[in-house]
């Protein structure tokens, strides 16, 4: 009997032992993945700027980069002026796509949602298509800003109304999606509207923005992008415990205390106008925000302090891959970003379609 009395409380001691050792190895885990997805990105940047009609050695490479006064002039404008911006800007648009996919995909608990799911692209491509139609010429605004700046400018109205409709409604799911689709539609027709009267070379400009190119790309649009996601992510990780909470359902969120409808308000449009930002610069670029998250959920899981970080990461690798991709499938030619990222997707979009189905 002493024996038994000794040794029985030592068993449910053992068992809280086991979860924080079990949890720490979730941890280690997760922290490795997450190094290693940030070490294919360095190593996807590289062979990003080393890819081109010009190619470079990686030894090349890395003196013009560390050192470039001592490279020659030619090798430092293609580098510094040409390449460096473009792949930069692949990664940065990644992160925006991901990082909202991410999110829209857990504030609208929907596995097909992504930031175009709101009609971002859709208003940045009518914004973009009204610029290039009438041929605008914006004070105080460069001229090769002003596609961008009106494709913002479309975007970011179409997202103040989004929000508008979203505080009518309650902020649900439900309103947020459908009010999103209308966009889609909307914006889709008024495009097509303006390709009909559009002259033949508008037309041209129509179509090739609308296909997604990093060409546009330069230090001024870099740096641009970069202090909006340095703006973004922090907000990102601060709601993070709160978007994990959101995972578990509505109703549990709610009873920690989380205002689940101003939740998913905020948590929209800071992805909204981040995507917008990206889609401005670069054009449509599809699927890098429904791809995204999907891996960063199967390496990471749902805890968002990981999860909001890789799906970031994995959208930044998967851009810059497809842009190192662009520039090899055919040699001697640059395939508009766009395309490269839509081929891969499909069938990484059907293959969640196909799963979600045979769950159902």
């Amino acid at each position: 009997m002493t024996d038994i009395a000794t040794t029985a409380p030592a068993e449910p001691a053992a068992a809280p032992e086991d979860a924080i050792a079990a949890y720490r190895r979730t941890v280690r885990k997760r922290l490795l993945l997450s190094a290693a997805l940030a070490l294919a990105i360095v190593a996807s940047l590289l062979a990003d700027i080393a890819t081109g009609p010009a190619s470079l050695s990686l030894g090349g490479l890395l003196d013009t980069l560390l050192h470039p006064d001592a490279a020659s002039a030619g090798t430092r404008v293609i580098v510094w002026q040409f390449r460096l911006p473009y792949a930069l800007m692949a990664l940065l648009v990644g992160v925006a796509l991901g990082l909202g996919g991410a999110e829209m995909q857990t504030m609208l608990d929907n596995p097909l949602a992504s930031p175009y799911t709101l009609g971002v692209s859709a208003a940045a491509a009518f914004g973009a298509s009204l610029a290039i139609t009438l041929d605008w010429h914006l004070p105080a605004v460069p001229a090769g800003m002003t596609v961008s700046v009106s494709a913002f400018a479309s975007t970011l109205l179409s997202v103040l109304i989004l929000e508008r409709v979203a505080r009518w409604r309650g902020g649900s799911t439900l309103g947020v999606v459908l009010f999103g689709i209308a966009l889609v539609y909307s914006f889709q027709a008024l495009v097509m509207l303006l390709q009909f009267i559009a002259s033949e070379e508008a037309l041209q400009g129509i179509v090739f923005w609308t296909m997604g190119s990093l060409a546009r790309a330069n230090w001024t649009t870099v740096s641009i992008m970069a202090a909006a996601l340095a703006l973004a992510l922090p907000l990102s990780m601060r709601d993070a415990w709160k978007l994990t909470a959101v995972r578990l359902g509505e109703e549990r969120a709610a009873s920690f205390g989380i205002n689940v409808r101003r939740l998913r308000l905020v948590s929209l449009l800071r992805v909204s106008a981040l995507a917008a930002l990206a889609v401005s610069f670069v054009g449509t670029i599809g699927f890098v925000g429904l791809v995204a998250p999907h891996i960063a959920r199967l390496l990471l899981g749902e805890d968002h302090r990981y999860y909001l970080p890789g799906s970031a990461l994995a959208g930044a690798l998967i851009l810059s891959l497809a842009s190192v991709a662009s520039k090899t499938v055919l040699p001697g030619a640059l395939i508009p970003v766009g395309i490269v990222t839509s081929l891969v997707g499909i069938p990484f979009f059907l293959t969640i379609v196909v799963r979600a189905l045979k769950r159902a």
